[in-house]
């Protein structure tokens, strides 16, 4: 199934048991929900993945069961974020071996590379793989900006089709479509200014409380490209403080913990992440609370 670069893509968080193994059958949940929200395809791996503690073989283990799983009913994507080319090119013919229908790439991690050797990784993996690619462009977390002469190389490439725009500078948007016309697709990846990202003219959202809310993401979506605003916003300004969880440095926990208010996961996270605890507990689960106690209905 060849993904559309269009619509609400879930960053998936990865259940985990109280042992700290991958729990299936909350996976298998969690796709369903999902899928019955109407998403347009999701991405494993990722930061809310909790990506940095999962084996290798952990997550060709999601992309296999997702895949088999949904069955053609929506594209699955696997996140590579990898300290070397030779890494990032393994996992990339492992993706497509393991039957994932397209990558998410961050630029080299750890080290911190400049423009020429970022797009000499880029190609390295695009030319490993007929898997269409998503750049996942985060210089606030992962320190590496890709500047649009390097998407005027990529351009060249045509399996590198879209980009998880999370510089958190809405107006990039406008400039990439400036540059680029619909060369490559743009999906919001800060669930904070999603809305705006999707009225600027963004094709779709790489989104995090999806999560523990796919229903009122995917509406959203839906709305703006309606064009139905009003509404759109209406509905935005009751999810921001939920939104607001995406922009932590425990966003992984706090919208974990947003999934067991809503019944669609569990608090536990792998080592060194810990649960949370005390008043900072107290305070996340108020902020969940206050949201579902005057949550809209469809």
């Amino acid at each position: 199934m060849i993904p559309s670069w269009q619509g609400v893509y879930p960053a998936l968080t990865t259940p985990f048991t109280a042992a700290e193994e991958i729990d299936f059958g909350l996976f298998d949940k969690k796709l369903e929900a999902q899928l019955n929200a109407g998403v347009h395809g999701i991405v494993l791996g990722g930061t809310l993945g909790e990506a940095s503690s999962l084996l290798d073989e952990e997550k060709y283990d999601l992309v296999r069961f997702a895949v088999e799983k949904l069955a053609n009913r929506a594209p699955v994507i696997m996140n590579i974020a990898a300290q070397t080319t030779r890494a990032a090119v393994e996992a990339a013919k492992e993706a497509e071996k393991c039957g994932a229908n397209g990558l998410m790439l961050l630029p080299p991690m750890r080290y911190f590379a400049d423009d020429q050797e970022t797009l000499t990784y880029f190609h390295a993996v695009s030319e490993a793989t007929p898997l269409p690619i998503m750049i996942y462009n985060n210089p606030v977390d992962y320190k590496i900006l890709v500047t649009l002469k390097m998407f005027e190389k990529m351009a060249e490439w045509p399996t590198i089709q879209a980009v998880k725009e999370s510089t958190r500078d809405v107006s990039n948007i406008s400039r990439m479509i400036n540059q680029f016309g619909d060369r490559f697709k743009i999906l919001c990846g800060v669930d904070t200014i999603a809305l705006e990202s999707l009225m600027l003219g963004a094709d779709g959202w790489v989104a995090g409380l999806v999560d523990a809310f796919p229903r009122e993401t995917v509406v959203i979506y839906e709305l703006v490209k309606a064009g139905r605003y009003d509404e759109a916003a209406k509905l935005y300004r009751w999810f921001l403080p939920l939104l607001e969880l995406d922009i932590h440095p425990k966003l992984v926990q706090y919208i974990k913990l947003a999934e067991v208010a809503t019944g669609l996961g569990t608090e536990y996270v792998r080592a060194p992440r810990l649960t949370l605890q005390g008043e900072e507990r107290e305070k996340i689960w108020k902020t969940i609370q206050d949201a579902i106690a005057i949550r809209p209905k469809f």
